[in-house]
């Protein structure tokens, strides 16, 4: 057999998979009849405790007179409002993801001297091992990022003379190295994708110590490396609200299911990644972006809010973009009310677009996010909040500052690595039993029947 064909989906193929198909579907009924909690979520939404943490916090809800009532969300890192930590690196005209990771691996806020070091300290990582480049990720650029990056952080392993070393201090060191390293990681297997696949020209720019992790990505990417104070501050900021959002989301709770086996870091990270990458988890901003690329097609008044409105419903009916029936970027698993990443990202994405020359594609996204609930209820009689969600806005920013759509979910996974990494040293520090939650089985016994009676 070539190796083309080995890839090809055979008639034969396609009857094995029906016969995995008819022999594997559970009946929907028997979940609610053993009140088993599908995705690890009540009937309400609500998910089920499965651990404590002490890395951050989601608020979406109070309760006043014993009766619980949504408010609008807060987000918490280490207890502290991460809108007030954005205020705080905003109003000291300061770059605040080197700042987020200390405070998510160290448990307090840095001071000047504790910044600077884990500003050295990631500086001083960032450089890939001798050759990685050309060897690792020139060698064999893959069209996906994430599956690119995964593959660099399980290969990191074979450099590392300790990959296996659990210890406290190795493992900080390691995590500290991976999130230095990311962006270069993410960078260069998109510049090989480019040149390899696209035939464009290669640029291979080494990281800056001097610069911060949102600069330099924007200085490795673009073939100037030029970028304006704006651009990197929104970048920061998203890599800010990124960073960290809770225990129970897949990714993170991930990184918690494999580190409770006891195995490396190389593969607990990657095992997030794969989490991360898919659709449902982190690439919802490409949906979004995407969606109003088509309404962009199909609305010729920004400002029409009937037009809007009618393309919305469309959208709900499934006659519209992909057929879905979704309107991305509006809900969350989590908050109702209002999602504070997006509120703290409206305002600054308001000036980039006014500095893009892209005022106009702004007023749509808020168009759609006034008119969105409105029609979520009516349509589908959903009387719980719906509001944006940080992935509504961060995409159009994405698009704003040029970035290619291929590296929407490993700017994700840059940011993210900050929690992943917090976690999985919690997941350390208060070692217990391997997580292992109870499956039912509900297959009736059967006879063994010899293979000649079959």
């Amino acid at each position: 057999m070539q190796n083309e064909e080995i890839f090809n989906i055979t008639p034969e193929l396609e009857q094995l998979g029906q016969l995995c198909a008819a022999n594997g579907t559970i009946d929907r009924e028997l979940y609610a009849k053993y009140d088993v909690k599908r995705g690890l979520r009540d009937i309400n939404g609500k998910g089920v405790l499965a651990g404590l943490t002490e890395i951050s916090e989601i608020c979406s809800n109070v309760t006043v007179n014993g009766e619980t009532r949504p408010c609008d969300g807060k987000l918490y890192y280490r207890g502290v409002d991460v809108e007030e930590i954005v205020k705080g690196f905003i109003d000291d005209n300061r770059f605040g993801f080197e700042e987020v990771v200390y405070l998510l691996m160290f448990g307090t806020l840095p001071d000047v001297q504790q910044l600077n070091q884990i500003k050295r300290l990631l500086a001083s990582y960032r450089n890939l091992p001798r050759d990685f480049t050309r060897d690792v990720i020139l060698k064999a650029p893959s069209t996906d990022m994430m599956n690119a990056l995964a593959r660099s952080v399980l290969t990191l392993y074979s450099y590392d003379p300790n990959a296996d070393d659990t210890s406290l201090s190795n493992v900080l060191r390691q995590c500290l190295q991976l999130i230095a390293q990311f962006p270069v990681l993410s960078v260069y297997s998109y510049q090989a994708y480019s040149h390899y696949h696209r035939n464009r020209s290669l640029y291979i720019h080494s990281p800056r110590p001097d610069l911060s992790t949102a600069e330099n990505i924007l200085y490795m990417l673009r073939p100037d490396s030029c970028y304006t104070a704006l651009e990197a501050k929104l970048l920061d900021m998203s890599l800010v609200l990124h960073a960290e959002h809770g225990g129970g989301n897949n990714s993170s709770f991930t990184t918690h299911v494999v580190s409770s086996s006891g195995t490396d870091t190389y593969s607990a990270i990657a095992a997030a990644l794969g989490s991360l990458k898919g659709p449902k988890h982190g690439g919802a901003n490409i949906k979004v972006v995407k969606m109003f690329d088509d309404m962009k097609l199909h609305i010729k008044d920004y400002s029409d809010e009937d037009e809007i409105r009618a393309y919305l419903v469309r959208l709900l009916h499934g006659e519209a973009f992909d057929g879905a029936g979704l309107i991305y970027g509006m809900g969350h698993a989590v908050y109702s009310i209002s999602d504070p990443r997006a509120r703290v990202f409206k305002g600054f994405v308001e000036k980039l677009s006014e500095e893009k020359d892209r005022l106009a594609e702004f007023k749509l996204y808020s168009m759609v996010e006034k008119l969105a609930p409105e029609v979520i209820a009516q349509e589908r009689r959903i009387y719980k909040g719906v509001s944006a969600n940080v992935d509504f806005y961060s995409g159009f920013v994405y698009s704003m500052l040029g970035l290619p759509k291929k590296l929407y979910t490993p700017i994700f996974a840059i940011a993210r690595i900050a929690g992943w990494s917090a976690h999985r040293m919690e997941e350390l520090v208060n070692p217990s039993k391997i997580i292992r939650p109870a499956y039912m089985n509900v297959h009736e016994r059967v006879p063994y029947v010899d293979i000649h009676d079959r």
